[in-house]
């Protein structure tokens, strides 16, 4: 069997340990019951693949981005509507730009996504809050050092212009941005897989994302390969709604959920 593990966004910004940007809560402790897991399987896994979330401070989604009328940035988990970007509530850093980012708020709407949501700035480059918690990292190292092997690491969100939550493609495509495309290869990696492991960071939003974008281009037999280890992946806090219908839409699409200490005893 080909047992290939999908951890997502398993960065020290998402820890609840003091410093991190968005704290989840129960993330430390997701981080340690994953990486026992990962020691216990040891070379019964195949492949691991580890999406990173990747930002600088001037992001569509972070407060750098808007002013209001007074010049003042909207504060973390403000949420901008099409009609606050037409009637000027909230405007661009830069002016000329209000044409493309009214065409951004409008396609999430019409695409039935998100409303836009302002977070703190969180994991950017080269900070802190980019690298993985430590117990995942160092379980990572292990398990590269005893295959050889290496992990398959994915970079996602650098793109000022649309948001990432799902690691297989943004929000809003950006035709020039490959990188904020469909991520084909990834896709076809996983449906190979005779197992595919689910863990990671924010189940409410990258993780639920992540899971719904492959589902939805693995054919059906394939999403019943998927199992989420549901002690590993915790909620944003307020968003727990999310969370919770992600998996009730997904096991009634086939995905099956696992403790894990005791997936594949």
């Amino acid at each position: 069997m080909r047992i290939e593990f999908l951890i997502i966004d398993p960065q020290n910004d998402f820890s609840d340990t003091p410093g991190a940007a968005l704290p989840v809560p129960g993330a430390s402790a997701d981080a340690e019951r994953l990486a026992q897991l990962l020691d216990r399987l040891g070379d019964r896994i195949a492949d691991i693949h580890v999406t990173l979330d990747t930002h600088q401070r001037l992001d569509i989604a972070h407060p750098l981005f808007w002013r209001n009328r007074d010049g003042g940035q909207p504060p973390p988990f403000t949420q901008i509507t099409v009609t606050d970007v037409e009637n000027g509530v909230w405007q661009l850093f830069r002016p000329e730009h209000r044409g493309r980012a009214l065409d951004y708020v409008r396609a999430l709407r019409d695409n039935g996504r998100y409303t836009l949501t302002i977070w703190p700035p969180h994991c950017l480059i080269g900070t802190w809050g980019h690298g993985v918690i430590p117990a995942i990292a160092e379980a990572l190292r292990r398990w590269e050092e005893a295959g050889p092997a290496r992990v398959d690491y994915v970079t996602k969100g650098h793109n000022l212009w649309t948001e990432h939550y799902s690691a297989v493609q943004a929000e809003v495509p950006d035709p020039v941005d490959p990188n904020t495309q469909l991520n084909h290869r990834l896709i076809k990696t996983l449906e190979q897989a005779d197992l595919v492991a689910l863990s990671g960071q924010a189940l409410s939003h990258c993780v639920a994302n992540t899971v719904r974008d492959i589902a939805d281009h693995f054919g059906q037999d394939s999403v019943r390969k998927l199992v989420l280890l549901e002690d590993t992946s915790s909620p944003v806090p307020g968003f727990e709604d999310l969370a919770r219908q992600f998996l009730v839409d997904m096991k009634q699409r086939g995905m099956k959920t696992a403790k894990a200490a005791e997936f594949l005893r």
